[in-house]
């Protein structure tokens, strides 16, 4: 009795050949994303561009024209977040600045721990995974179940993996070189 009650074998041979090549297709295209994921250092933190960053900094322009300084914070913090998701380093490095000098007039968990996770973001992208770690540990201890420091504290894990598997592969490859041309002058001197 074929799998399939209305067809008959040929055609229900027919679309379980179908079936199957259609799954061994998704499972190829999951294993290939998951491979470019890793070589590309996929990770699900946002990016910013220059438009809103240069948003935020007149937005600070206008609020020290006369807000109060709850206002002038929410700003500076935004601008902070704009500048540590961008892809130029230096925007990075000066949001990072900008956060810890705004880190001690903080008394709020909740600031602080905004704080700390956008510094460890910034720390993420310019690639001090240990700094990063140590900011999210911290915020993880302020809020144990907070999502955003989950993802990124999963995103540090995967990337410290990755670079070391590389550096093994690099290593690995130095020391069969080194081993090769060792071998090759040894077989000259016969």
């Amino acid at each position: 009795m074929p799998c399939v009650p209305f067809l008959d074998r040929k055609e229900s041979f027919s679309f379980e050949s179908e079936l199957r090549n259609r799954l061994l297709r998704m499972e190829i295209a999951k294993f290939f994303e998951s491979v470019g994921s890793f070589f590309s250092g996929g990770d699900q933190i946002p990016w910013c561009d220059s438009d809103i960053i240069a948003g935020c900094e007149r937005e600070i322009l206008e609020a020290e024209k006369g807000s109060s300084e709850k206002v002038k914070g929410e700003c500076r913090v935004r601008l902070s977040w704009a500048l540590v998701h961008s892809r130029r380093p230096d925007d990075v490095e000066r949001g990072i600045a900008m956060l810890e000098a705004s880190l001690s007039g903080s008394n709020d968990s909740a600031q602080v721990r905004e704080k700390l996770y956008l510094q460890a973001v910034g720390y993420y992208r310019s690639g001090d995974y240990e700094r990063s770690r140590q900011l999210i540990e911290r915020c993880l201890e302020i809020a144990p179940d907070w999502r955003q420091a989950l993802t990124l504290k999963k995103a540090l894990e995967d990337k410290i993996t990755k670079d070391g598997v590389i550096g093994i592969g690099i290593a690995a490859t130095a020391v069969g070189l080194v081993a090769g041309g060792i071998a090759a002058a040894m077989s000259r001197r016969r």
